[in-house]
């Protein structure tokens, strides 16, 4: 990978998540957001759903095939999340590869020049869920 680093620190994947702007791969999601450097950084995750551990480092290795055949097209200064589902490592690398090449790369380069907007996550992080409120009906019973 000429242009990225990795990504291995978890404040930077909750950040992502967070906050960035998503996209669906297929068998793939990519986050995305600017960083503000001039070099590219890349996350790759493959939770326990995915399957077991064999199953988990093959996803891994045809995501970083197909961000290493797609990384000379891409814009420079994103920090980029690819999150496996647990239909690719059943899948070639060369369907993730079209897929970023098409429409992760769209998605990218809208990131990149600001007409995609990052925006906030709307699901909550954790905490107490929020009591629920009665209803007229609840209420006269």
């Amino acid at each position: 990978m000429v242009f990225t680093t990795m990504l291995n620190r978890n404040p930077d994947f909750l950040r992502l998540y967070q906050r960035g702007a998503f996209c669906s791969l297929g068998s793939a999601l990519l986050y995305a957001m600017p960083n503000g450097k001039s070099c590219n950084r890349l996350g790759i995750t493959a939770g326990k759903k995915v399957g077991c551990a064999v199953k988990r480092n093959r996803a891994k290795r045809i995501i970083r095939a197909a961000y290493t055949a797609c990384e000379m097209e891409m814009p420079i200064g994103l920090d980029i999340v690819i999150v496996a589902r647990h239909t690719l490592p059943e899948e070639n690398s060369a369907v993730l590869t079209e897929a970023l090449r098409t429409r992760g790369l769209r998605h990218l380069i809208g990131v990149s020049d600001g007409s995609i907007r990052p925006e906030p996550n709307k699901r909550s992080t954790g905490g107490k869920p929020k009591a629920r409120q009665k209803t007229a009906a609840a209420e006269k019973q």
